[in-house]
């Protein structure tokens, strides 16, 4: 799978609100034993990072997760700025995700970054 559809489809995981097809998402593109880290959390595997996904969509129903630029790849690693965005149409968060990728180009690894909060 292109590395612009990892992803995408992993963004669409984290705006999904529906459980079944997150997980679907999530594990399409998320390798066995995948670590998630931003400051918040630390997640260790698939379900780790569906539960708390599942949490920051009940403290933020209808939000979603956007790409906001173009993915900067290179060898096994890639980064690319996002947006969490609310149902409303306003900006909650940014921030920038570095991703590493194994050796089926799936996510072994997402260390995300937050951009101060907007006013």
């Amino acid at each position: 799978m292109p590395v612009d559809a990892v992803i995408d489809r992993y963004c669409e995981a984290w705006s999904t609100a529906d459980p079944e097809r997150r997980a679907a998402l999530l594990n399409s593109v998320w390798a066995d034993g995948g670590l998630y880290t931003d400051p918040t959390v630390h997640a260790a595997g698939a379900a780790a990072l569906l539960d708390h996904i599942t949490a920051v969509l009940a403290r933020r129903p209808g939000s979603r997760v956007e790409r906001t630029g173009p993915i900067q790849p290179h060898h096994d690693v890639a980064c690319f700025d996002w947006q969490a965005v609310g149902a409303d149409g306003a900006v909650l968060r940014r921030g920038i995700d570095i991703v590493i990728f194994d050796a089926s180009g799936r996510l072994a690894r997402v260390i995300g970054f937050f951009a101060p909060t907007p006013a």
